[in-house]
């Protein structure tokens, strides 16, 4: 017992070194001046604090979730009173119960009771982990409060009823009307339905007034059915098709659906995300949607508008995603006052049940651990424990504003899909399912055991929800709400619209000098790093008119005079503050600053009072969930500059999925525009094959029906006018920017003052030079920074027979501005494309078709450019000058 005199000497003496179980043990000791002895009983004392630790963290190894009973109870010694050597003869023992949230002394019959039904009864959890003893003693006094066991009454348990009785009701309604369509259906999982009215109910009651919900496929059509009301004539395609709509159109189980619900606490608007096949790609979408809703109504506690996610087990597990998204829960730039979600844990992904295959950990929700937010595993077929669950989720989210997991564990009554056959590789599982009853069932028995309900009543529920079914009816009413008047996005303005609508992005000269000035004023007492410092001084040269506009200064102008306009900027990516290459720096850094925390000014936020949000964030190291953050944010705010930008463009394709299952295809599945805009570093500058290419093919490769912009300015009034006009214009379409490097601070890319203050985004650049026009044979046609390579070394050999037109826009290809700038040399028999990426890269193969179509009759289409190769670019410099060298003789010979 010595170790225990040193705990007591350590309490005397800095108890705050200990935790606080031994705290609350020493301070109700009854002579707490005297040392405690060596007695049986200090012993014992010591071991039924221990005990009730003991639960606490590891209660939950012998819950009761699993609905179908697989596994034996795991052998857990440490819930084992004889561990501590605690016996039948100290069961009618009185103790002191430290923390534990029950009488301040108790029997250890009683402690154990108390420990038992809370942490392992149908609703196990796992919180203990949490470093921040607040939220650790929260979650203590709401579970040990009400022993983790819920209280309905009997009008409350109907409800919970009829949720169940709509959720396995439509599913054999579906499987008879509709033999052999796939519907991933929620059987096995019914009481996920229960759960969202829970939810929604309880959060009007918190005052919240959105909702926006993501999941993947399975259970999908119930949810749109039972909980958004969506019609199944809409979701079953009996309702007319036009087919000659530009919508290609999706499957009814990736639908997304909003509408207005009534709840005992007033309407709350219910958005469900349209999601792809990828599964959890639609949690960090969600996310960004829920931002964008919060900042338009100025919610910046997140207790107006909250995030709902709904993932599989095998996924939630599984995908990197769910990491990259919990850990951007609580950064600055993209929390969102937490999420609640709810892991629809069936068992078992695809085919994959044996966990031995599946993870690593030892639950599907181990990853949520990382940001300490608390786990809530309920047995699903306990609905009235998983309705517990969400109510604790709710007040805990509402209290702390962070992410919490709802661990539902059940099954799934059918293969991956209705025609699948689980038994091949699942036998054991599928005969312990197959004689499941079905969790309605087992309510309505519980409800019938406790005089709550007959057998006639619950049939009459059935039979009440079937006829409501064929007669087409509504499941849930649309609620009268004044959402759409104050809250919602309208897009109907940005729909229909062509991309040369005129818009006027110059800005005039008074008006551009006062924005100048204002970005180049450095308040009082900040002290800018010597290099930042001269980058001021340059700009203020620029807006006086002594030297050319840069890169830099032409998109923080263009950023400011948007402000101005009244369109919020937002720009995330890794190192946007200050720009990868050291050229944007939105952000200043006082250099004598005294605290970490402080010490930064952003002078667009400073451009006149009351005006809109500028938001640049130094993003997570991450580009599937941030994109996929930002494509949310963008979808769902149209009156705002949304930017993610790529630290190099070929680190772009780590968000893949976003830009093939989203960007370029979200409009043509689901009608979501969005006018999201990318930056994307691009071009050969002899760095190797991992930071010279954005893959401007696969961009191109994805155009089709104007879906998305893909642009590579070459000067910097090009990116000022580029980047206004994509606000400015009527038109919401993502903007794919392929932006330089080495152009940023090249005095050929600046530009005159005025360049600003007149003038238009030019989808296609003219000859610069006065060429006598009838005197060219050849045109060389080019896009991007090989451009200056092409005009400088023609300078260098005098030549004056060769014109260089840029083409600025590559999709939608400009046919018209394309056609009129050649057609200014009647004489020339070639038309050359000079690119500097490999020929099975870059634009050759996307826009070869459209240089045809622009070609007068006898001209000639050749190529001049980097051989075909695997790999995007070459590592060694001797190579790389080698390659540029050729294909330039060859375009301008």
């Amino acid at each position: 017992m010595d170790w225990l005199d040193t705990l007591y000497q350590q309490f005397l003496t800095d108890p705050d070194q200990l935790s606080a179980d031994w705290q609350t043990y020493f301070s109700t000791l009854d002579e707490p001046s005297v040392a405690p002895t060596n007695t049986s009983f200090d012993r014992r004392q010591v071991a039924v604090l221990q005990l009730i630790n003991a639960y606490r963290f590891l209660g939950v190894r012998h819950a009761d979730l699993d609905p179908l009973h697989r596994f034996p109870r795991p052998d857990v010694p440490e819930l084992d009173p004889a561990h501590y050597g605690l016996g039948a003869a100290d069961m009618l023992v009185v103790f002191d119960t430290g923390s534990l949230v029950a009488p301040s002394r108790a029997t250890l019959t009683d402690i154990l009771t108390i420990l038992r039904r809370t942490y392992c009864g149908t609703l196990g959890t796992e919180y203990m982990y949490i470093s921040d003893n607040v939220r650790k003693r929260w979650m203590q006094q709401r579970l040990e409060g009400c022993l983790a066991t819920p209280e309905f009454d009997t009008a409350q348990q109907q409800q919970i009823l009829q949720s169940l009785t709509a959720a396995e009701a439509l599913e054999k309604f579906l499987h008879t009307r509709y033999v052999g369509q796939k519907r991933f259906s929620l059987e096995g999982a019914e009481t996920l339905i229960p759960m969202l009215h829970h939810l929604i109910n309880g959060a009007a009651g918190h005052g919240v007034q959105e909702v926006v919900l993501g999941m993947a496929h399975r259970g999908r059509i119930n949810v749109l059915v039972n909980v958004l009301g969506k019609p199944l004539k809409q979701i079953f395609g009996t309702m007319p098709i036009d087919l000659d709509s530009a919508l290609s159109g999706d499957v009814k189980y990736h639908q997304g659906f909003s509408t207005d619900v009534t709840t005992p606490h007033g309407a709350v608007h219910l958005a469900l995300a349209f999601n792809p096949s990828h599964l959890e790609i639609v949690h960090p979408v969600v996310r960004g949607s829920v931002r964008a809703r919060q900042q338009r109504r100025g919610d910046n506690s997140g207790s107006e508008v909250i995030p709902v996610l709904l993932h599989g087990d095998a996924a939630f597990s599984g995908q990197g995603v769910v990491m990259e998204s919990l850990n951007m829960s609580q950064t600055r730039g993209y929390s969102t006052g937490g999420g609640i979600h709810i892991v629809v844990n069936n068992q078992i992904g695809f085919t994959t049940s044996d966990t031995r295959d599946s993870r690593s950990s030892l639950y599907c929700t181990d990853v949520a651990k990382m940001i300490e937010a608390p786990v809530l595993h309920v047995n699903g077929d306990d609905p009235e424990a998983a309705l517990l669950a969400v109510q604790i989720a709710l007040d805990y989210r509402r209290e702390f504003h962070k992410d919490i997991i709802i661990d539902l564990v059940c099954f799934r009554r059918h293969g991956h899909n209705e025609q699948d056959e689980p038994a091949v590789t699942q036998p054991l599982m599928y005969h312990a399912i197959n004689s499941h009853p079905g969790t309605r069932q087992l309510y309505v028995d519980k409800l019938v055991g406790q005089s709550c309900l007959t057998k006639d009543n619950a049939h009459a529920v059935i039979e009440q929800y079937r006829v409501r079914l064929e007669n087409e009816e509504r499941i849930v009413a649309p609620a009268v709400s004044l959402y759409g008047r104050h809250f919602a996005a309208h897009w109907e303005s940005y729909r229909n619209n062509d991309w040369r609508h005129p818009a006027e992005t110059s800005v005039p000269a008074n008006q551009l000098g006062e924005l100048g000035e204002k970005l180049t004023r450095i308040p009082d007492g900040l002290t800018l790093h010597p290099r930042v410092e001269k980058v001021v001084i340059d700009r203020r040269a620029m807006v006086a008119g002594e030297s050319g506009v840069d890169w830099g200064m032409a998109e923080n102008l263009a950023y400011a005079s948007l402000l101005r306009d009244g369109y919020p900027v937002r720009i995330s990516g890794q190192d946007s503050g200050r720009g990868t290459f050291f050229h944007r720096h939105a952000v200043w850094h006082d250099q004598h600053r005294e605290r970490w925390d402080a010490g930064e000014f952003l002078p667009l936020q400073h451009i006149y009072p009351n005006q809109p949000n500028f938001l640049v964030i130094d993003s997570l190291l991450s580009e599937l969930a941030v994109l996929a953050f930002e494509y949310g944010y963008a979808a769902s705010e149209p009156d705002e500059l949304v930017i993610w930008e790529a630290q190099f463009g070929d680190f772009a394709n780590g968000a893949q999925v976003v830009i093939d299952q989203f960007i370029s295809s979200g409009e043509a599945k689901w009608g979501r525009l969005c006018g999201l805009t990318l930056y994307l570093p691009h071009g050969q500058e002899g760095q190797g094959p991992e930071h010279s290419s954005a893959r401007l093919e696969r961009y191109l490769q994805l155009c089709a029906n104007d879906n998305i912009q893909v642009c590579q300015p070459t000067n910097a009034g090009q990116m000022f006018h580029l980047i206004r006009r994509q606000m400015l214009r009527p038109y919401r379409k993502p903007l794919i920017v392929m932006t330089p490097k080495s152009l940023l601070r090249a005095k050929h890319a600046s530009v005159p003052w005025t360049a600003l203050t007149s003038g238009r985004f030019e989808a296609v650049l003219p000859e610069t030079e006065a060429l006598e026009a009838a005197a060219v044979r050849r045109i060389v046609a080019c896009s991007g920074k090989v451009y200056f390579d092409l005009f400088n070394v023609r300078e260098q050999r005098g030549i004056t027979d060769i014109a260089l037109i840029r083409v600025e826009q590559l999709y939608p290809f400009p046919r018209n501005e394309f056609y009129d700038v050649i057609a200014l040399y009647p004489n020339a028999s070639e038309l050359v494309w000079t690119q500097e990426e490999p020929q099975n890269q870059g634009a050759w193969f996307a826009i070869g078709h459209h240089l045809r179509d622009c070609m007068a009759e006898g001209q000639v289409l050749r190529y001049a450019g980097r051989a075909f190769s695997a790999s995007p670019a070459v590592g060694y410099p001797e190579i790389y000058e080698a390659q540029k060298q050729a294909f330039i003789d060859e375009a301008l010979c």
